[in-house]
This record gives structure tokens, sequence and C-alpha cells, in this order.
């Protein structure tokens, strides 16, 4: 079958970063990161794992910055090469094993796609995976499957990019009758973008500033107006398509012409002091943010107009940043780090977080189909990427690779 591959040498990563801008380098090409290949369909790896026919995969900024090596390699321990990218998932269940009772043939699902300590088979659990949150599972590197963070990350279990892949029976949702393919692609990303504000939730009477108008970004103004938190949410976003959506999905105020503490004196009321040298501070601003860009701009900027005692949630993944901590000591601020998603406890009960986004999606709380805006065939992944380089152009949103049909 075909798949969509990834892989990097130390050479080849050498060499494209000497090309500086050359973008259609890292994906056509000899030097390309990604490559359509043939590998062979898999099989069950034992009586706990499901075989999944994909019918239609996102494409994640994750993906993004892998295949242009935006990335820390700090990461690199826990990933393994070459992997099939792709994980925001929905497909078909095609063959379950004798240890799974909780789907059948023919289940439409979506795929939580953590590599935690249950997955790997080790016992007993991690630290992390005990807590709750087996996204950050000490074990990525450990047990019985090659390193990787997520499917899609990791060349024993293959991606969603994709006809089929294999995936951990506690890795599957059922999604409800009534769901498409286009919503249950969202679930993944409505869940990181949920897990975020529940970690950081805003209360009454807060402001709250989202830094990054896309698909996260929109989400999260979306999960804060479905959980009836009555604060008043800013989103920076210089995209005008984005700033639009951004409006729509809740965002009281859309700061788009970058002048993020011009518009905080405005919605916060705090004050602007001038330093003998460097950038200007505010005293007062926002008590919440959620920097879904994460770059040393704007973590810079977000901790500038973070009020005292405020929270910052870098949601985006991003390089190594230098940036003056003044602000932090100064204010009192904590910087939380926000990676995936977890278990929760939700008006008294405890629930995983992609089960909360699956009925946030179903009761229709949270709107997400119309995000999907753009689909490919497996063959036309170069157009995909491209047209992602350049969202506001084509109106892009989510794009996604279609396997139906």
């Amino acid at each position: 079958m075909k798949a969509l591959r990834f892989s990097v040498s130390v050479p080849q990563y050498t060499a494209l970063k000497l090309t500086g801008r050359v973008k259609p380098l890292y994906y056509t090409g000899p030097l390309a990161t990604i490559r359509l290949v043939e590998i062979p369909e898999p099989s069950l790896p034992s009586a706990d794992w499901v075989k999944i026919k994909t019918l239609l995969c996102g494409l994640c900024g994750t993906d993004m910055n892998l295949i242009f090596l935006r990335d820390s390699p700090t990461a690199t321990p826990f990933t393994s090469f070459p992997c099939t990218l792709g994980h925001e998932i929905c497909g078909e269940v095609t063959e379950v094993g004798d240890n799974v009772d909780a789907v059948k043939p023919g289940d439409v699902v979506t795929v939580c796609p953590p590599l935690g300590c249950r997955v790997r088979g080790i016992e007993p659990e991690c630290r992390m995976c005990q807590m709750g949150r087996p996204s950050n599972c000490e074990n990525f590197a450990e047990g019985s499957l090659a390193p990787g963070l997520i499917t899609g990350l990791c060349r024993d279990v293959g991606g969603g990019f994709a006809p089929y892949l294999v995936a951990h029976k506690s890795q599957i949702y059922r999604l409800p009758p009534g769901l498409s393919p286009k919503e249950g692609i969202m679930i993944e990303p409505l869940a990181v973008a949920l897990q975020a504000v529940i970690d950081n939730s805003p209360k009454e009477g807060d402001h709250v500033l989202v830094v990054g108008g896309g698909v996260v970004g929109n989400l999260i103004v979306q999960a804060i107006r479905s959980l009836g938190n009555g604060c008043h949410i800013a989103v920076a976003e210089p995209s005008s398509f984005h700033a639009q959506l951004a409006s729509r999905a809740g965002a009281d105020h859309v700061i788009v012409d970058g002048d993020i503490q011009g518009h905080s004196l405005n919605i916060t009321k705090a004050r602007r002091y001038t330093p003998l040298m460097g950038q200007t501070i505010l005293m007062g601003g926002f008590s919440k943010v959620f920097d879904t860009v994460a770059s040393a701009s704007t973590l810079a900027a977000s901790m500038r107009v973070l009020g005292g005692g405020g929270v910052l949630s870098v949601v985006g993944i991003s390089k190594d940043h230098v940036t003056d901590l003044t602000p932090l000591w100064l204010k009192l601020q904590t910087i939380k780090g926000v990676y995936c998603y977890g278990f929760a406890d939700m008006q008294g009960e405890r629930r995983h977080v992609f089960e909360m986004a699956i009925d946030l999606v179903r009761q229709k709380k949270v709107a997400v189909e119309h995000m999907v805006t753009h689909t490919f065939a497996i063959e036309d992944y170069k157009r995909m990427i491209a047209v992602n380089l350049h969202k506001q152009r084509y109106g892009a949103v989510k794009t996604a690779l279609s396997f139906a049909g």
C-alpha cells in the first residue's frame, strides 16, 4: 500500500538548513523529508490491537513542523524513522484482536495517538500514566515498540497517511452515529484545545488572550465558550481570514495589526512602562494567555501583557527560545507546558478529554466540520503541503488526506 513516510538524517538535515528558505526542497526532490512509498499492509501486533481502514486524516501543524524541521532536536529520542505520518484519524475498524470487545469490524472510530505505558506493554505504569496523563508518559522510548510519542511518529505503528494502520484498544474511541469523518478527524485537535482550557481554566470576569487564530486557537475559543466561562476573549491573529473565523467562534476582540500591547491597554486597563533599554512592559494585563504559536517573539509578548499572578499556557511547539524572564518574577507568573490530553475531572466525573471532545461535537456545542476546508488524495500530498504554506490565499483551515472511495 502507498504511505507518506517521514525520515531525516544528519547530513540531510544539515543540507536542508543550508538551503535556508527554499521550502519546496523539504517535500520535493532528493532532500525531501517526506516521500510517498510502498509499504506492507500492517497486521495486528497482538490480541489487544485493532486494524483500521483510514477514511480521512488531517494534516496537523505538528506534521508541518516535522516536515520542515522546525522542531527542537531534543524530541528526537522519542521518534523512530522512517515513520508514517498522520495522527488526526477517522477510520473504519476492519479487524480486532481476541482481547478487544469495545469495538467491532464496521465501527467508525477515531484514534487517541499517544503511545504510553499501556500501549507499550509496560507494568507498572510510569508516574505520568498513573496520574492520567499518558500523553506525557516517561517511557516513550521503552517497552515493546520503537520510540515514538504518538501514532504517526513511531515506525512500528504506522499512521493515518496510509490506507491502513493499527492501534491499541486503549487508543480507540467509537464515534456516535451522525458524526461525519470530517468531524472525526477534528476530535484530536479539539481535545488538545480542551485540555489546555481545563488546565488553565478562565473564571468569570477574566481577560483571556489567545495568540494565534489557527485551528487550535479557534478551538480554544470554542472550548472556553462551550464550558460556559463568562470571560472576555481576545485573539491575536495577523491573517484577516483566520481572524474572522476567530470572531465567529466567540472572540470578543481580534488583534490583527500586531500591536498586542496597545490593544491590551484598552482591553485590560493595564499600564505600560518603558525601561531604559528594551521592550515596554505592562503592569496589569491578561489573567490567562494561551500561546498557540510559541515563537520567541510571541512568548516574549505574552509574558509582557500577562498580568500579576497570571498563567501562560504554551500550547504551540517550537524551537529553542531566549527571552527576558523579568516579567516571570516581577509579576509572579506561571508558565505551563501543554501537550496533548489525558483524564480530567469535570462536573464530578473523571473522563478522558477525548470523550469530552466527542460529546461537545455531538451536542453541537463546538462546530468543527466547516473547518475541514480541503481534502486531497494521497498522490496529491505535495499540493496539500503547498496549500498549508499559503492558507490565507486558499482560504484553508484544516486540510486532510481522503481515502474514501
